[in-house]
């Protein structure tokens, strides 16, 4: 079974990613006057983003990128730095905004995802070489208290209200459950994400960690995206007649 997952670790990863973009494009029509359409726009996103950051591969002598060898953006941790790291903060930052309701919490998330934004800015221009080669975790972790406090917010307002009795219905309650999950199971590993520049002279303790990692990365990303996937069909409203 793991050398399944290791072997089709891209497919499993895009198939699953693509499956939720997709879910959510077929029943637009049922979230265009919701906020999760915004959502739907994201996985979209998210879908068309890692498909592009897969350039990697074809950056070698005999592939069609060869001409990347030896340039700034040979690997795409820039890329994913980019729209992974802080695009998808942002966009969460955003999002939550626009659902919750108690304006402290809204205010809360404004200034900390702006914060994070500032200070991401700054930090990759301090280290712009290591932005081409390496993670940051520091814009990692950070990333992450700013999901968990979207999601607790998001929690607490349910608590508070009568929302309570149907939360179950809510996309927004699988969707905040989903990325919480993730981010407390990826969190503490991305201290160690720059084992993966290593490519030569890598140590049997540390292939061995490399493995370990694709594997939650892997069932980390089926549980979050089959989560949405399941979440868009089973909380679709109902359509009206205008």
């Amino acid at each position: 079974m793991e050398e399944f997952l290791l072997n089709n670790y891209n497919l499993l990863t895009h198939s699953v990613e693509a499956m939720a973009a997709l879910t959510g494009l077929l029943l637009f029509k049922f979230y265009k006057n919701t906020k999760a359409k915004y959502f739907i726009f994201f996985l979209a996103y998210l879908t068309i983003c890692d498909f592009i950051g897969g350039y990697t591969k074809l950056v070698y002598p005999d592939k069609f990128f060869h001409f990347l060898i030896g340039t700034l953006i040979q690997k795409n941790y820039w890329f994913s730095t980019l729209y992974w790291k802080i695009g998808a903060i942002m966009f969460f930052a955003f999002y939550y905004r626009k659902i919750l309701r108690i304006d402290s919490f809204k205010s809360i998330i404004k200034y900390t995802s702006y914060s994070f934004l500032i200070f991401s800015v700054i930090y990759v221009l301090i280290h712009w070489n290591a932005f081409f080669n390496s993670f940051f975790p520091i814009i990692s972790v950070l990333g992450a208290i700013i999901v968990f406090l979207c999601t607790v917010f998001y929690f607490i307002e349910i608590l508070l209200s009568d929302k309570i009795l149907t939360f179950y219905k809510s996309v927004n309650f699988y969707i905040s459950f989903a990325i919480f999950i993730w981010w407390l199971i990826i969190t503490p590993i991305v201290f160690y994400d720059n084992y993966g520049a290593y490519e030569v002279g890598v140590s049997k303790k540390d292939f061995n960690y490399l493995r370990l990692r694709s594997i939650i990365y892997l069932l980390a990303n089926i549980i979050m995206y089959s989560t949405f996937t399941f979440a868009l069909i089973y909380c679709r409203p109902k359509l009206t007649n205008d």
